[in-house]
């Protein structure tokens, strides 16, 4: 098929080619050259910043290398933009992004020709076809490193991301899943323990009261489980692998390894299981009805969808192929629903609960979950402690076998608090 020809414009310089406009300038030696952008208004100031270029001597030959091209050997050699690198499995889904949406999008296009509006439009189509905000950012990211290392490079002159800004229709806040964070309420969460098949019922009543992330729960063993060599009292659970595509890791960050002082009901129900399986320190504390470890995917398929559907909090819909239970309630929400117990009927600070749940900082756990907060909640006394080394939120930290030290985080004022609100659910 030939090449659209170029059609003249009002502005000098300035053509139209198909569906883009072409800048024509000169370079110091007097050569033609061009520039490329999706409208008329690009095209002027795109051809302004070469002649301008030009006159300051500042001009330098614009890579000629396309789109695919360069994310292809990109995505081969990333090692992330920080000292701390980047992660398998962030790499595996930046791949994943790439291949899947920015090539096929961006490809064809030379990298100096992605513009800013070419960038917008791509997340437009991203919410056309019902992404949110969270997932739209999730799958910009790579495609914003990239763009950052080929202006490194100088392969680029500008960052056409830079001015690309996701945001919702209203503020909400999202789970890293792209969901909105909703939390069960304490009758929610009984009818759903009432509900979900037995087999299931003490994994749940685990994910509500400990936090734990699904990758984190499904991983756990009973040599992370410290019973003290007693009958009685707390029970430590150290949180230091988790299970994501098909591989075991460290947490999903060094803030997620931690040591958890679990409430009296979790440490009996705990016990009570070790007892009735008899299991290995190696074995999993929570495996699958047909052993080995649970599947994430089939688990909230399969058993927490169909259920929150049972209890009211969903539907049934139909699909091409057969029905399937739709509903709001996810693996995630049991850990929404431990943060808003810890922060409503504890009276835990900001960076109490960022210890218990592993996050980074406690400006990041007030993000995600302030909005579970009633309007009238009294101001707790302890937030002058805030960032302070509060004595409620950890203790000394205890040496690990290969001589580390991991903080502990305890509910020594928050055990009879668990214990009840869990005690009225059926916990």
């Amino acid at each position: 098929m030939p090449s659209p020809t170029l059609e003249r414009t009002a502005t000098p310089g300035i053509y139209k080619r198909g569906g883009r406009y072409v800048a024509i300038y000169r370079d110091p030696s007097g050569q033609q050259r061009k520039v490329f952008a999706r409208t008329i208004k690009g095209a002027k100031n795109r051809r302004a910043e070469k002649v301008a270029d030009v006159s300051r001597g500042e001009w330098r030959n614009a890579s000629r290398v396309r789109f695919a091209d360069y994310a292809t050997e990109w995505i081969a050699s990333y090692q992330g933009r920080t000292e701390r690198g980047v992660r398998e499995s962030t790499l595996e889904d930046y791949r994943d992004i790439m291949e899947r949406e920015a090539i096929p999008y961006f490809g064809r296009l030379l990298l100096t020709e992605v513009e800013t509006s070419d960038v917008k439009a791509f997340t437009a189509k991203l919410r056309a076809r019902g992404l949110k905000p969270a997932s739209v950012r999730k799958t910009l990211a790579p495609i914003r490193a990239m763009f950052a290392d080929a202006k490194e490079e100088g392969k680029i002159r500008s960052n056409p991301t830079s001015g690309v800004r996701v945001t919702a229709p209203e503020e909400i806040v999202e789970d890293g899943a792209g969901n909105e964070a909703k939390a069960l309420s304490a009758t929610e969460l009984g009818a759903f323990l009432e509900a979900v098949p037995s087999w299931w019922r003490p994994f749940f009543e685990f994910l509500a009261q400990s936090g734990l992330r699904i990758g984190e729960a499904i991983e756990v063993r009973w040599k992370d489980v410290n019973f003290h060599g007693s009958d009685i009292g707390p029970v430590t659970l150290h949180v230091r692998r988790s299970f994501s595509r098909g591989r075991v890791t460290p947490p999903k960050s060094k803030h997620g390894t931690r040591k958890l002082r679990l409430s009296p009901v979790l440490s009996s129900d705990l016990r009570a299981l070790r007892r009735e399986t008899g299991a290995d320190v190696e074995e999993l504390v929570f495996p699958a009805p047909q052993g080995g470890r649970i599947n994430a995917h089939n688990l909230l398929a399969r058993v927490v969808k169909p259920t929150a559907v049972e209890i009211g909090l969903g539907e049934w819909v139909k699909t091409p192929r057969a029905r399937r239970a739709s509903s709001w309630v996810g693996c995630h929400t049991f850990r929404h629903t431990c943060a808003s117990i810890l922060f409503v009927e504890g009276r835990w600070n900001a960076k109490q609960v960022q210890l218990w749940l592993g996050h980074h900082s406690p400006g990041f756990t007030l993000e995600r979950y302030v909005h579970l907060l009633p309007e009238d909640l009294p101001e707790p006394t302890c937030f002058d402690a805030l960032g302070m080394g509060n004595k409620w939120a950890t203790q000394t930290p205890e040496i690990d076998r290969d001589g580390s030290t991991t903080p502990e985080v305890e509910t020594a004022d928050l055990q009879q608090v668990l214990s009840a609100a869990f005690g009225t659910s059926g916990a």
